[in-house]
């Protein structure tokens, strides 16, 4: 009998591993994965928007907004290169700059002792007498905003002329020298008249009008202050009053979010492989038993095996094709991120940590095999009905749709960090089991839910092979005869001879 079952796996395996598809799928996959940031990356708009302030009011209102920007990228290229430093443990190349003290929210006084140190030059080369060759370099924020003088024409235009220069400047093809993404223009009574036009070629974000409408009321009260008797100085104190605010915050990767997405990585991609590998060996699967039916060939197997034997090897030939996928992909994965250093040695690091226990390793084994299992069955009970592509197609839709909505939601709401009731009753309804457990690995799951939920899967294929078994040795032996609900109904109830 194992004989048999091992000779119909080793030619379901074949037959699979012997299509085109199963070779494109094998490669194409991990290339796809890992293209997908790269691509990402590319489409990244990473151009500054340029900004034309038209300052016909003395021009320091145009100043102050230039500064003001120039203000917020320093204090996010001194909080970037401050996560750089705290994940790297680069605090020893100068434990007194900015950059090394992360306790804080960064303010103007921070960035003129950074500039006044040097800036981001001098700081790099400092982390750069103490870094490992293989910590990445450190890569700067890109500004959001760059700011052009207005030419001449435009400074002086008015009414129809000013709009149609400015429009011109708008609708200038991206690569235009002279172009323009938001013009301000400050009129010659500001701050009497405080009206500010702005013109934008979309939409304009938060980012730029919050800081816009600040600097220009800073710029407002600091003349009314000095217009009513102060000192610019004592004006300027009192518009620079803040609290400086401590701030506590865990190293990169070591929040709880972070933490709970990192450690989710490589369960969730499992339970993405299992869902990916069960359509793609259960279309296989049912193209070989169409072929085998549409060729007469099951009448020569049915003569020198049973039934039962022909089932198992089918399900034993499966369950080989997922775990070489499985394997091929993982081995991809494994080979790309321990070849790489840095940012990505380091996220793999805790992505793994959930994996490493010999329980884990256990659960991810038990979970992914049991789960091949309990949908392979019914991909096999539907080969056995069905005598041509479409009718398998007939009955394999409504199935795999019941199995991979519940599932999609799953996966969802374990990212959103969500664990409601429709979590837990998935760990528990068998054919989700898998993907549940599989998924929540990351998260934690309590020991006894797994258990438990691991034994219900268990006499859940138990069932299966009892129940499906017949149904797969009826249908074989009523070649011919597409069942109803009630044949399948007879065939499932009725005990082998």
């Amino acid at each position: 009998m194992i004989h048999n079952i091992l000779l119909v796996a080793r030619r379901e395996f074949r037959q699979v591993v012997a299509l085109k598809s199963f070779w494109l799928t094998l490669v194409l996959i991990p290339f796809a994965l890992a293209l997908g940031p790269l691509i990402g990356e590319s489409l990244d708009d990473h151009d500054p928007s340029r900004v034309v302030v038209i300052d016909r009011a003395g021009g320091s209102a145009s100043a102050a907004l230039e500064a003001r920007f120039a203000l917020d990228h320093d204090m996010q290229v001194l909080a970037d290169l401050s996560r750089y430093v705290q994940r790297y443990g680069l605090e020893k190349a100068d434990p007194a700059a900015p950059w090394a003290l992360h306790d804080r929210l960064y303010t103007p006084a921070d960035v003129l002792a950074f500039r006044r140190s040097g800036g981001l030059d001098a700081a790099l080369a400092k982390i750069g007498r103490v870094k490992a060759e293989d910590t990445p370099a450190f890569d700067p924020p890109p500004a959001d905003y760059t700011f052009t003088p207005p030419s001449p024409a435009l400074a002086q235009a008015e009414g129809p002329a000013l709009q149609t220069q400015v429009d011109t400047l708008l609708k200038a093809d991206k690569k235009a020298a002279a172009r323009a993404d938001l013009v301000v223009l400050i009129g010659p009574n500001y701050p009497r008249d405080p009206t500010v036009r702005l013109w934008a070629n979309e939409r304009p974000k938060a980012d730029f009008v919050t800081p816009l409408q600040d600097t220009l009321t800073t710029d407002i009260r600091q003349r009314l202050l000095t217009g009513s008797g102060l000192s610019p100085q004592a004006a300027l104190t009192i518009q620079s009053a803040a609290p400086a605010i401590a701030v506590t915050t865990p190293p990169p990767g070591g929040g709880a979010k972070e933490a709970m997405l990192v450690r989710s990585i490589v369960p969730m991609a499992l339970a993405y492989i299992l869902m990916m590998g069960l359509m793609l060996s259960g279309s296989w699967m049912l193209q070989g038993s169409v072929e085998e039916r549409s060729k007469k060939l099951l009448e020569s197997i049915l003569a020198c095996i049973t039934p039962e034997e022909l089932m198992y090897g089918k399900l034993l030939g499966a369950l080989a094709i997922g775990l070489s996928m499985l394997t091929v992909w993982l081995g991809a994965g494994a080979v790309a991120a321990f070849a790489s250093h840095g940012a990505i040695a380091d996220l793999i690091r805790p992505a793994l940590a959930p994996i490493t226990e010999p329980g884990a390793i256990v659960a991810l084994v038990f979970f992914f095999i049991t789960g091949y299992l309990a949908i392979s069955i019914l991909f096999v009970a539907i080969g056995a009905m069905a005598d041509t592509m479409s009718d398998a197609q007939g009955y394999l839709m409504p199935v795999m749709l019941g199995i991979l909505l519940p599932v999609t939601f799953l996966l969802q709401a374990i990212i959103a960090g969500n664990s409601g009731p429709m979590v837990h009753v998935l760990t528990w309804v068998p054919i989700w089991t898998p993907f549940a457990v599989l998924a929540r690995l990351g998260t934690g799951i309590p020991t006894f839910e797994m258990v438990g939920a691991g034994a219900v899967l268990a006499a859940f294929i138990a069932i299966e092979v009892i129940f499906l078994g017949r149904l797969f040795r009826a249908s074989l032996l009523a070649q011919g005869q597409k069942p109803g609900l009630k044949q399948m109904l007879d065939r499932l109830r009725a005990a082998p001879e």
